[in-house]
């Protein structure tokens, strides 16, 4: 998935550092505050597994989990992502530094895309159904970023296009697997915390509500006094 440097031509590393810096943009504004734990968290599932890769020439073949970002973060898969891929990029030179904004936008907003399609059913279905919602979001995030890294190589010239196509074809066991993996994730967190998978307005209303009628009881005490 992670495009290296120097593969890509100027015009499409200016194009995808102005769409990344868009949706870091968004998924920061979006972030709420019991969602950091869970974006920490998979920010680092994203950075452990996309580091076990089999180059395929300008590129590589991985899982990302990028769909399970999609359905738990919504927008803020965006940031998540982008400090997995920041990282990989610093310590172990995976990707690069210039193709950053592109690799985001490959991968990220994918991810934020099966959320948008996928995460409303996953939340109201019971864990079987999501777990199927949920191979599918996973599956889906990796087919539309293989699609988004062959264009990438495309634009760059027609001297990409034979490893664009390679790309593709080399990831569809890869979608066959990160359907399975991303199941098998939904199918827990639909078990052991739903509210991960229900949409960040609904969840930081069911969580900022304590915190609030307390702080209008210390108000009323206060005023009392």
């Amino acid at each position: 998935m992670h495009i290296v440097d120097g593969a890509l031509a100027p015009e499409v590393l200016i194009g995808g550092g102005v769409l990344a810096v868009a949706g870091l943009g968004l998924g920061l504004r979006k972030l709420p505050i019991d969602k950091i734990p869970a974006t920490g968290v998979l920010s680092a599932t994203f950075f452990v597994a996309s580091l076990i890769h089999v180059p395929v020439g300008p590129s590589s073949v991985h899982l990302i989990m990028s769909g399970l970002a999609g359905l738990v973060l919504g927008w803020t898969a965006f940031p998540a992502l982008f400090v997995g891929l920041l990282l990989q990029a610093v310590f172990f030179g995976f990707g690069g530094l210039t193709v950053l904004g592109v690799n985001t936008v490959n991968i990220a907003f994918p991810a934020v895309l099966a959320g948008l399609l996928f995460r409303g059913m996953v939340s109201r279905s019971n864990p079987v159904t999501a777990a199927v919602l949920g191979g599918c979001a996973g599956a889906f995030s990796i087919a539309l970023t293989t699609v988004l890294v062959a264009i990438s190589l495309a634009l760059s010239g027609d001297a990409f296009v034979p490893a664009a196509k390679l790309v593709f074809f080399a990831h569809i066991p890869i979608m066959v697997v990160e359907g399975l993996v991303s199941a098998a994730s939904v199918y827990l967190i639909a078990k052991v915390k739903p509210a991960l998978l229900h949409p960040a307005d609904q969840t930081s209303g069911f969580e900022m509500q304590p915190a609030a009628t307390l702080r209008a009881k210390q108000a009323g005490e206060a005023s009392n006094g």
